[in-house]
């Protein structure tokens, strides 16, 4: 067995080391709205959608850190690198002890923070974690792509060890914050000034989505850029991680889905209309490529709200997109789908405040959009209606609340609608009616 002092680190690490520690201004970033759950001894892993800003969160973690501690004391490595490419598992412990080799004294005395992204890259890094978390006074949060560090394989490599911490597209708050337009009032002391700009702002947020690269852009070279993204995740996500052999059919189901946002369904119809398509995919092969799109964070599944197990399974999923933006880019009819986008953008914003979510199906066949329940306490039944104008559509989207709240009488009923001025005629006793806009803006910027 070779003595620590006789190792070699290997150059490429060696020299992201020495940039670490190299002192550096904080970068300029957007901070977002996610904290980490304050559990003492646990390895944080930043998962989700690629191209959502995980990265972009380490580095705002390492600010954070270092406004506290010394700058050598916090550190970040990012592994995404070709040169680093075959990297074996020792290397990670020749790099802490050259680390130590370095800052003695901190040794067992103070806690380094490491922040180390695409970690994945190393085969084995879980054991190196554990070990380190064990002899060593150390925090650590890791980052990788998402179907290759999924939260249920890391919570079993890591035996109990780690807290995964899901980072999303921008929500529309972080979208304002983006342009420097955050209101600096709560939704109810917004001058019309302030309204006139959130409520612009907002309609550009359900077409243009929040993946950060994308801000900004024009609308042709956002669309190819967020098509892009969702071929990356196909082909490296989702092809390469569990070696799908019918591509045209996994490309034909995503488009489906994506082209058919907040649409319930259900893998028997999509292997019925997969073979109508001339694709020969076994119904298990259907189900298993939805799993795969779900845990690579492109889509998310809301099930009907039952507490009977067989019923759940058997009744249809509504699927949505990780972003609006994404329905824009795929959506082939030329129509604004502002109401699919309004849906997403709400169940987006229900998924950040950590709700369990599922659909409710009344018995006289009424349906309520969302069923919210949180951790804490407390449900809410959500209706989303884009356009309320219509006198049939309000009564038919009220009647379902109504019934639904005979099934879930604790939860609080709530109607979101696109234009505040449509709240001016509604008369909805026991309803709680807002703009969407408001809604989204009312909870504190630190909730996450």
């Amino acid at each position: 067995m070779r003595h620590p002092c006789d190792v070699t680190l290997h150059p490429v690490l060696a020299e992201k080391l020495s940039a670490a520690l190299a002192p550096v201004p904080p970068f300029a970033l957007t901070r977002r709205d996610v904290r980490l759950p304050a559990v003492p001894g646990k390895v944080h892993t930043i998962i989700g959608m690629r191209r959502a800003g995980k990265t972009t969160y380490l580095r705002q973690l390492l600010d954070e850190r270092r406004g506290r501690v010394p700058p050598e004391r916090a550190i970040y490595l990012s592994f995404d690198d070709d040169r680093l490419a075959g990297l074996e598992l020792d290397q990670l412990g020749f790099l802490l002890e050259e680390y130590y080799r370095r800052h003695p004294a901190w040794r067992g005395r103070e806690t380094v923070h490491w922040f180390l992204d695409e970690i994945q890259v190393v085969p084995g890094w879980e054991r190196f974690v554990r070990r380190i978390l064990d002899s060593e006074k150390v925090e650590i949060a890791v980052s990788g792509s998402s179907a290759r560090m999924l939260s249920r394989e890391v919570h079993t490599s890591l035996r109990g060890r780690g807290m995964a911490t899901v980072i999303r597209p921008f929500s529309f708050r972080e979208f304002l914050r983006h342009r420097g337009e955050e209101p600096a009032e709560k939704p109810g002391r917004w001058r019309p000034a302030d309204r006139s700009l959130v409520e612009r702002r907002f309609g550009e947020y359900l077409v243009e989505g929040g993946f950060p690269e994308a801000q900004g852009l024009a609308a042709a070279l956002r669309i190819e850029l967020l098509q892009g993204y969702v071929d990356t995740v196909l082909f490296r996500d989702v092809l390469e991680r569990y070696e799908v052999s019918q591509v045209a059919a996994l490309r034909w189901l995503v488009r489906q889905c994506l082209r058919s946002p907040a649409g319930s369904f259900s893998v028997h119809r999509l292997h019925q209309d997969l073979k109508a398509q001339g694709h020969g995919v076994a119904k298990d092969s259907v189900h298993a490529m939805l799993g795969y799109l779900l845990d690579a964070f492109l889509l998310s599944a809301v099930p009907l709200a039952t507490e009977s197990e067989r019923q759940r399974n058997s009744n249809p999923r509504k699927l949505y997109p990780a972003d609006p933006g994404l329905i824009k880019a795929f959506d082939a009819s030329g129509r604004a789908n502002l109401g699919h986008a309004l849906e997403t953008v709400v169940l987006n914003e229900l998924e950040r405040r950590g709700a369990e979510v599922a659909y409710v199906k009344t018995d006289d066949g009424l349906e309520v959009d969302f069923l919210a329940r949180y951790r804490a306490a407390g449900e809410e039944l959500i209706q989303v209606c884009a356009d309320p104008s219509a006198p049939e559509t309000l009564a038919r989207e009220l009647r379902a609340l109504k019934a639904a709240a005979k099934e879930h009488p604790r939860a609080t009923r709530r109607l979101l609608v696109l234009d505040r001025d449509a709240l001016l005629r509604l008369r909805a006793p026991g309803v709680e009616a807002l703009s969407a806009c408001e809604w989204l803006m009312a909870a504190p910027g630190g909730a996450g």
